[in-house]
């Protein structure tokens, strides 16, 4: 029966002398459907900058050109599985000749298939082996195909083929991989020992080391390589029997490939600049280093370009560095601090609430609310009394932004907020006053957006980390004239001065404008800030919600942010902003006189007459206070009286101070400490506001009701 069996397999090969109706791919069309397992995210000069698996199959890196593969690995799979590769046209008859005598002799199945063959199986699925060895037909069919390969592929078309299909071992499959993950290195590196292992791997992919070892010495013995056989073994034993790895050749950018490469994408485009994507990367590492102590694991880095809203560098965590590494840092929600008061002074900018020269009262407040009194504290706890809107901003001090936002109420805020692009916004009751000092979450590419909208002078867009060709509509989302005098003061380092010093990470040699956040508990940690052609967000703090240890905007986000700019800006300047047509610059001073005169930006039309600002106004002496409606006081209109006859009295506590009663804005008709007012449905804003426009007192009330019937009795209020 064996001698059948080995009688009929010689027949049917020789029988295939006319391989005619085989059709068989090109080498060139091979090569082309190859694809790796990693997809490639490039940068925007085209340049790899991070390698994402998204074959869980198998690990295939780059197809391997026969002249990049080690002479050595080339003679040693000849060696092992073709001896005679170049002589034969696909199939080798002596081989084949040999196999069947041993059948006959021994009873013993040796092999016969050359490398062309064994291509022609990896070539066609058909060709898989069924339970463990193939059919006759499988065979004829796979002869067939080595004769049709070798009458339209080169040798060297063959065995490049071939070594960048097999499976060597586990899910590596091609040269490339299998250097890679079994030595660390490229295919054009192998040596003698590790190209014995590799060829003896072939036959055997999942063999065990010492199996491994003994076929190599085996196959070094039959090259002449016996001082090589002592050196495979050990290493068989050592790369063998532990967990391989592939280290990607880049991999700086991890969340952005996730996003964009989907759907099948083998490569992507991306407006991310390589360079500066790898600098940001380290900078923020550093910086992380350094805060360890402090109990900061975590940061995140974002920068855009102020025209085109384009992304150049996407650093969401530190990677294995981080607490989570898969966790994104840049549309991650935290709570924005201080970050959040350049919108509240432009939105009452831009009202004409306020000038930048407003005295507001930095002493104590006490705000009664549903759930208790609200009682701000600035970060220091020190009380500087009257300062201007500009000290207020530049120096972040709360006090006077709770009082600022005490004019408009926080609906007004949350509304910009929105306007600017920021998400998942709740109303302003659920914030309440503290909406001044950032207790709204928000996202690092949120807050980086809003800030380019001020460097843009209110233009809004969305941002974009490809070339999609949509264009992207700019917005006018802020007045042009309120977002310069912001940006005029985030970047005054005198102003500043008041709480950071003059000399801080806040401070660069060019023009820059830049705003600091510490959320409550210091668990999160802001610097935002932009020149004329970028912006720079860094956020710093735990990805866990921890809290850090007395690490504020500057000493903690600040000098990431400082370096990444002063990298942007080695080699190119950052003139200042031209002021737009509605701003006017005039000298002022405060009375009484309190240092030197400054000169000062006003939206034309607000500027203060003779450039005199009364610091007395905004004093705590004898400061007058609304005494009626308190904060948060409900008023019931009386259904049974017209809504023509229905009045609320407004009363102030009597002082020397002169003031004027200001409604949602607007400046009431009348004087004095008494003043009568036709309710209107709805949450209004009251306040006092004194010479300068200081404000004097603010409170916040609403009035309810259905339309009145006929009669009368008073209007009633409560709590």
């Amino acid at each position: 029966m064996k001698l059948v069996t080995g009688t009929l397999l010689f027949a049917a090969l020789a029988v295939l002398a006319a391989p005619e109706a085989c059709a068989i791919s090109r080498f060139a069309d091979v090569k082309n459907a190859y694809a790796k397992s990693d997809a490639l995210l490039l940068d925007r000069n085209g340049e790899v900058i991070h390698e994402l698996r998204v074959n869980a199959k198998g690990r295939r890196l780059g197809w391997t050109a026969l002249k990049d593969v080690s002479p050595a690995l080339q003679r040693a799979v000849i060696q092992s599985e073709d001896r005679r590769f170049y002589g034969h046209g696909g199939i080798d008859w002596r081989a084949v000749g040999a196999a069947v005598a041993g059948q006959v002799l021994s009873g013993k199945p040796r092999g016969a298939s050359t490398i062309t063959m064994q291509l022609a199986a990896l070539l066609d699925p058909r060709l898989k082996p069924r339970e463990g060895k193939r059919s006759l037909g499988q065979k004829w069919r796979q002869a067939e195909l080595a004769l049709a390969i070798e009458q339209s592929w080169t040798k060297e078309e063959i065995l490049e083929a071939y070594l960048n299909l097999i499976v060597l071992r586990g899910e590596l499959q091609g040269v490339a991989a299998a250097a890679r993950g079994l030595f660390g290195k490229m295919p054009s590196g192998l040596t003698d020992p590790e190209s014995l292992i590799l060829a003896s791997l072939i036959r055997a992919p999942n063999a065990q080391a010492a199996a491994v070892a003994h076929r190599a010495g085996l196959l070094a013995r039959s090259m002449g390589l016996e001082a090589a056989a002592m050196e495979a073994k050990t290493l068989a034993a050592d790369r063998l029997t532990g967990l391989y790895a592939i280290r990607p050749s880049a991999a700086l950018a991890p969340h952005v490939a996730r996003k964009l490469l989907r759907e099948g994408k083998r490569e992507a485009l991306s407006t991310l600049d390589g360079a500066l994507q790898g600098f940001a990367s380290e900078v923020l590492e550093g910086g992380l280093r350094g805060l360890r102590h402090k109990n900061v694991e975590d940061g995140a880095v974002l920068v855009v370009d102020n025209q085109t809203g384009e992304i150049l560098a996407y650093v969401a965590n530190t990677g294995p560095l981080s607490s989570a590494p898969h966790v994104d840092g840049i549309i991650a929600r935290r709570q924005a601090g201080s970050a959040l008061k350049p919108f509240l002074y432009q939105t009452v900018l831009e009202k004409k609430i306020v000038t930048a020269a407003t005295l507001l009262d930095d002493s104590p407040l006490f705000v009664p609310t549903v759930g208790g009194i609200y009682a701000p504290q600035n970060y220091d706890n020190i009380f500087r009394g009257p300062v201007s809107v500009r000290e207020s901003l530049a120096s972040s001090l709360n006090i006077p932004a709770v009082r600022t936002l005490m004019l408009v109420g926080p609906d007004v805020l949350v509304q910009r907020l929105g306007m600017l692009g920021f998400g998942d916004l709740e109303e302003g009751d659920h914030y309440g006053l503290s909406l001044a000092l950032g207790s709204v979450d928000v996202s690092l590419q949120e807050l980086v957006n809003a800030y380019r909208t001020l460097a843009n002078e209110g233009l809004w867009s969305e941002l974009t980390m490809t070339f999609d060709n949509k264009r992207r509509h700019k917005v006018r989302v802020m007045d042009a004239n309120a977002a310069f005098i912001v940006s005029q003061i985030l970047s005054d380092r005198e102003s500043r001065g008041m709480t950071f010093g003059f000399e801080n990470p806040l401070a660069t040699r060019y023009w820059s404008a830049v705003k600091t956040g510490t959320s409550k508990d210091m668990r999160d940690n802001w610097c935002i800030g932009y020149s004329s052609r970028y912006t720079v967000g860094v956020w710093v703090g735990n990805f866990s919600g921890g809290s850090m240890r007395n690490v504020t905007g500057v000493a903690g986000a600040a000098p990431v942010w400082l370096e990444i700019m002063n990298y942007l800006h080695l080699n190119r300047p950052s003139p200042t902003p031209q002021p737009p047509d509605g701003v006017v610059a005039k000298r002022i001073a405060f009375q009484p006189f309190q240092g030197k005169a400054i000169e000062e930006w006003f939206i034309a039309g607000t500027e203060p007459a003779g450039g005199i600002v009364s610091i007395a106004a905004a004093g705590t002496k004898a400061r007058p206070k609304i005494d009626y409606p308190l904060n948060q006081t409900i008023i019931a209109l009386d259904p049974d009286i017209p809504d023509e006859n229905q009045r609320v009295i407004f009363e102030a506590g009597e002082s020397g101070v002169a003031y004027a009663w200001r409604l949602d804005g607007n400046t009431l008709p009348g004087t004095g400490h008494l003043l009568r007012w036709k309710p209107e449905r709805g949450r209004h804003r009251l306040s006092l506001v004194g010479e300068g426009g200081a404000i004097l007192d603010s409170i916040e009330f609403e009035v309810r009701g259905r339309p009145a019937r006929a009669g009368g009795s008073p209007a009633v209020a409560f709590k």
